[in-house]
């Protein structure tokens, strides 16, 4: 047993003593570093560790929360005292108890690469150098980058309860990207690039150069597209902001608060049959990947959306208990200081067997989005109606066109499900606001409008 698990064990034993039915104990530590390039120098590099403890205790049905970073024997005595006494004032709740037994957790390998610590600070700054040469040296018209920015993390993570569940897992992961400016007659344009891996030694820092700078040069000369509705086809990467939002919606706390548009939807018919959907915990490629969730339940594969028909929620066992079900294994923190709440894993989207060229030539007259801004705050979280604005390609005779801008596309996140025609035979993972795999999808009409 390392030092974290039995830091967690000895802060469950503390608080049974204070008083508590039942505790649990979430013990972590963090590193991540982050470099910030711009014109040819490192403009800033930041590393910060992170080690706490989270306690959850229940009194009945009551339930207490306390963490702290003093972790000497008086310190976690006081954590366990403040969660104590945080149970004894709060309300009581019918729904409120540990989870149950949670079975034996998988022995997950390769979740953490060693380059991750090998590399020192100066190879990594190297590294934001190279991405940002890298765009500017792959078109002349890129003239600069907005900033390019590494960022890893090595997270470990120990939980212990008084029923007796446990475990601990070490995880890391990093990703590269840079926004590339090109100068056109009409003004600049923008382009992201990307790349991710479990460490530093897993990225290709010209290839996240080449990107941005492709990205920026093709919309240069772009204009607003007429409006109309028509066949849309998503990028990987908007495929996976909208499927970002879905996660959301599927999480059984938003769904029995009535804060979905899935809400009442179970069991039926809520997409095209090209798009199926699972929410996979124990994905090897995944980087919300560990043995067991945020409360010791182990990780699984939930089949969300198969045949067009959604087939289940999210739960952890708060959600669980409330809704008569077991837990999916979704409970999941943002750290030691706050308690666990329901939490996608790894969102895949089963990709199909059309290219991104086929794609094109089904869509026909359409448009291609390569980028959606505001989509967070553009989306109603109850109905899931969005308006968000986008920028992409014109698609003419099934082949890529003119570039576009200053244009939104509008639906509601059922009737865009449905509307998926195909799904793309090339998925990739996308790290901004979750972990979600994506092929390229087609979705076969949407509002589109421009000028």
């Amino acid at each position: 047993m390392s030092g974290l698990s039995e830091l967690a064990g000895r802060a469950v034993e503390q608080a049974v003593a204070a008083g508590a039915g039942d505790a649990e104990a979430y013990a972590s530590e963090a590193e991540n570093r982050e470099v910030r390039a711009h014109g040819g120098e490192v403009e800033s590099l930041a590393a910060a560790t992170r080690r706490g403890l989270g306690l959850r205790v229940w009194i009945g049905g009551r339930v207490g929360y306390g963490f702290g970073t003093d972790l000497s024997v008086p310190g976690v005595a006081a954590i366990a005292a403040r969660a104590v006494e945080a149970a004894r004032a709060a309300d009581e709740d019918r729904f409120a108890g540990p989870p149950g037994a949670a079975g034996e957790a998988p022995v997950l390998d390769g979740l953490s690469d060693p380059s991750r610590a090998e590399w020192p600070a100066a190879r990594i700054a190297d590294l934001a150098l190279a991405v940002e040469r890298s765009a500017l040296q792959a078109d002349s018209r890129v003239v600069g980058v907005e900033e390019a920015v590494y960022f890893d993390s090595a997270e470990r993570v120990a939980i212990a309860a008084s029923s007796g569940t446990g475990g601990e897992y070490e995880t890391s992961s990093c990703y590269a990207y840079l926004q590339a400016l090109a100068e056109g007659k009409t003004g600049r344009e923008t382009g992201l690039g990307f790349d991710l891996g479990r460490g530093p030694a897993g990225l290709d820092p010209a290839a996240v150069g080449r990107e941005g700078a492709e990205r920026a040069t093709e919309m240069i000369g772009s204009a607003k597209p007429p409006s109309r509705s028509c066949p849309v086809v998503l990028d990987p990467t908007v495929a996976a902001s909208f499927v970002g939002l879905l996660g959301n919606a599927l999480g059984a706390d938003s769904v029995q608060r009535g804060r979905s548009p899935l809400a009442e939807r179970l069991g039926e018919e809520v997409a095209g049959e090209a798009f199926v959907l699972h929410d996979d915990g124990l994905d090897p490629g995944g980087f919300a990947t560990a043995p067991f969730d945020a409360e010791g339940t182990p990780r699984r594969r939930t089949p969300l959306v198969e045949a067009g028909r959604l087939q289940t929620f999210l739960y952890d066992s708060y959600t669980a208990r409330r809704g008569g079900v077991a837990s999916t294994g979704n409970a999941g923190r943002s750290g030691y200081r706050t308690p666990p709440r329901v939490s996608a894993t790894n969102l895949i989207v089963s990709p199909g067997s059309a290219s991104f060229e086929q794609l094109l030539r089904e869509a026909g007259e359409g448009v291609f989005v390569n980028d959606v801004a505001g989509l967070h705050s553009g989306v109603n979280p109850v109905s899931g109606v969005f308006s968000v604005g986008a920028s992409g390609l014109a698609i003419r005779g099934g082949e890529r066109a003119e570039p576009l801008r200053e244009f939104t596309i509008a639906s509601d996140l059922v009737s865009m499900l449905r509307a998926v025609r195909t799904a793309g035979s090339e998925p990739r993972w996308v790290p901004f606001g979750g972990s979600v795999s994506a092929p390229p999808l087609l979705i076969g009409e949407m509002t589109v409008s421009g000028s």
